[in-house]
C-alpha cells in the first residue's frame, strides 16, 4: 500500500485497517465470537459491576448512541444481558455467565495485544498510545473544527 501522499485521516484509517483485522483474527483463533469494540464495555463492567448504559458510556468515553449499538451487538452475541432498573425505565447491563467464563481467555489475549503494541512502540521509537492520548487531549482543548476555521482564514 502506497501511503506516501496520504493525509492524516487516510493514515489513521489505514492504521486501523492493519490493527483491527489482526486482533479480530486472534479472537477467531480462540474460537470466540468477540469484537475489539466490546473490550472497553467488558473492562468497565468487570471493574464497576452492573451499571446503567448512561454511566457505562461516560466510563468508556463513548457517546450514548455509539455505546447503544455496541451493547445491542453484545447482547445479541451473548456477552451482556439487561435488567430493568429500579424505576423500570432504565436498563442495567450485566455480564452474562458466558462472558464471565470467557474472561480468563480474553484477559490473556488482552495481555498478548498489549505486548504486541509495545513491540510496535519499540519499532517506532515512541509510544503510539501516548501520542494518540496527547492528540485527543489537544483536540479537547482546541477541537479540530476550530483549527479548520483558523486554517481557512490564512
Amino acid at each position: 500500500m502506497d501511503l506516501q501522499h496520504a493525509t492524516l485521516g487516510t493514515l489513521l484509517r489505514a492504521l486501523l485497517d492493519q490493527l483491527d483485522p489482526a486482533v479480530e483474527q486472534a479472537y477467531r483463533d480462540l474460537q470466540l465470537d468477540y469484537r475489539p469494540r466490546y473490550t472497553p464495555v467488558l473492562r468497565t463492567l468487570m471493574a464497576q459491576g452492573p451499571c446503567r448504559i448512561k454511566d457505562l458510556a461516560i466510563a468508556c468515553g463513548l457517546s450514548h448512541s455509539a455505546l447503544s449499538q455496541t451493547v445491542a451487538a453484545m447482547v445479541r452475541d451473548g456477552w451482556l444481558h439487561t435488567a430493568n432498573g429500579e424505576d423500570g425505565r432504565e436498563r442495567i447491563l450485566q455480564l452474562t455467565p458466558h462472558a464471565q467464563q470467557t474472561l480468563p481467555a480474553l484477559q490473556a489475549q488482552w495481555l498478548a495485544t498489549a505486548h504486541a503494541a509495545r513491540s510496535l512502540d519499540a519499532d517506532l521509537g515512541l509510544p503510539l498510545e501516548q501520542v494518540l492520548r496527547q492528540a485527543m487531549q489537544a483536540l479537547e482543548q482546541r477541537p479540530f473544527a476550530d483549527r479548520l476555521r483558523e486554517a481557512r482564514k490564512r
